[in-house]
């Protein structure tokens, strides 16, 4: 029993060994394995889709929404007060600088033109009494100045110089009575033109002054038959050639604006369309409200197409660079808080980290600035790749990017 216990001991060791050696070796593989299986999925190709770096002009745009205002309106309404016997035009219709457009019932006016006259009448007749009396009262006097330079006036100094006094007093009496028949006719003649002048303003017309020989009626307040107040509106009538478009921006945006910039402009009307404008007048202050300034645009309407009221889109151009660098913006990768773009290699299986500086953004058109910047950026799956990465890019997209190097090489 003694004698096997130490072979015994020594056959466990050995087992023990070996089991050991057996783990290691197994273990080593297994760690091989696994880094080399790293290796191979580091060394993998990532698919991506890539686009072409551009050259060209970009822009920064701007689109502000407003509405559209008559250039200038003017409120028709009659001077005198009366009964509305016709409104000559309605809505939409074009009127001409000083056209009549409604008429009041005149009856009242037409007899006060009437007494007027009459009353000139009478104080004509009174001037023509006075300038009789006057010349009366004239020859009177002279015949008595003439008597009493000759003594014969009287028979007493006392009387002549009575009678020299009291012809005197008549010839001053009717020549003060000429002057007070002067005045009313003067008076009269005024009462028969102010008679007249209100006569006239019940034809009622649309006397504006500037702007267009023609405006259009853009609302109607009264119908036939009513009676209306002196300076109760009548009508509406605005300018629509040219128009004006209203918006109002932030300071971001105010200080890129400047009279005379060139303005585009859509509406929900004319959706396909667009009229061209520029900036006319900048509020040179902003509202407290909103911290907005008011712009107004000049917009030409020949055709009227365009109304007060209208719902507009302004696009204006705050900056233009005439060549830039310009890629997709889904392109745009951020870095270790900073920005930049995968550029393709020449061989087309790898990439490289560009750092950009962002510059205007035109709709989904970015323009960049930095080194390297030439060929194709990758704009899908360069969130799996790093600097130096390989990548695949599809067969399609190699034949079309050929394609459009072999149409821009022609």
């Amino acid at each position: 029993m003694k004698s096997g216990g130490p072979k015994k001991f020594f056959l466990a060791i050995l087992l023990v060994a070996t089991a050991a050696g057996l783990g290691w070796v197994i273990f080593s593989q297994m760690q091989q394995r696994a880094g080399s299986s790293k290796r191979d999925k580091a060394l993998r190709p990532v698919p991506v889709e890539v686009a072409q770096i551009q050259r060209g002009p970009i822009a920064l745009e701007r689109i502000f929404s407003g509405e559209l205002e008559a250039r200038a309106e003017f409120v028709v309404a009659p001077k005198v007060s009366g009964r509305v016997e016709r409104v000559l035009v309605n809505i939409a219709d074009t009127v001409k600088r000083g056209q009549v457009v409604a008429e009041l019932d005149n009856d009242e006016y037409v007899q006060a033109v009437a007494q007027a006259r009459a009353d000139l009448e009478v104080a004509g007749a009174n001037l023509s009494k006075a300038k009789s009396d006057l010349e009366i009262a004239n020859r009177e006097f002279k015949r008595t100045e003439s008597l009493l330079k000759r003594g014969i006036a009287s028979d007493s100094e006392f009387a002549s110089d009575s009678e020299f006094d009291a012809a005197r007093q008549d010839q001053l009496a009717k020549q003060a009575q000429l002057k007070v028949a002067a005045a009313q006719v003067t008076k009269a003649e005024s009462s028969l033109e102010t008679a007249n002048i209100r006569l006239r303003y019940t034809q009622v017309t649309a006397g504006w002054t500037g702007g267009d020989e023609d405006r259009v009626v853009a609302e109607r307040y009264v119908d036939e038959g009513q009676t209306v107040a002196a300076n109760a509106p009548l009508l509406l009538i605005v300018e629509l050639h040219p128009i004006v478009g209203v918006v109002f921006v932030t300071e971001r945006d105010y200080a890129h604006l400047k009279p005379g910039q060139l303005v585009s402009l859509t509406t929900d009307a004319y959706p396909d369309e667009q009229y061209p404008g520029r900036i006319d007048r900048i509020a040179p202050v902003f509202r407290q409200s909103t911290r907005q300034a008011r712009i107004e645009m000049t917009i030409d309407n020949p055709q009227h197409r365009l109304k007060p009221g209208m719902f507009i889109r302004a696009t204006v151009v705050l900056a233009r660079v005439p060549e830039a660098t310009i890629v997709p913006e889904q392109a745009l990768t951020i870095r270790d808080d900073r920005s930049g773009v995968f550029t393709v290699g020449e061989d087309g299986r790898s990439v490289a980290w560009r750092e950009v500086k962002v510059g205007i953004r035109e709709g989904d058109r970015v323009q960049v600035e930095g080194e390297g910047l030439s060929g194709r950026v990758v704009t899908l799956g360069q969130q799996l790749v790093n600097d130096g990465s390989p990548i695949s890019i599809p067969a399609e997209q190699t034949k079309t990017a050929a394609g459009r190097e072999k149409v821009d090489s022609q």
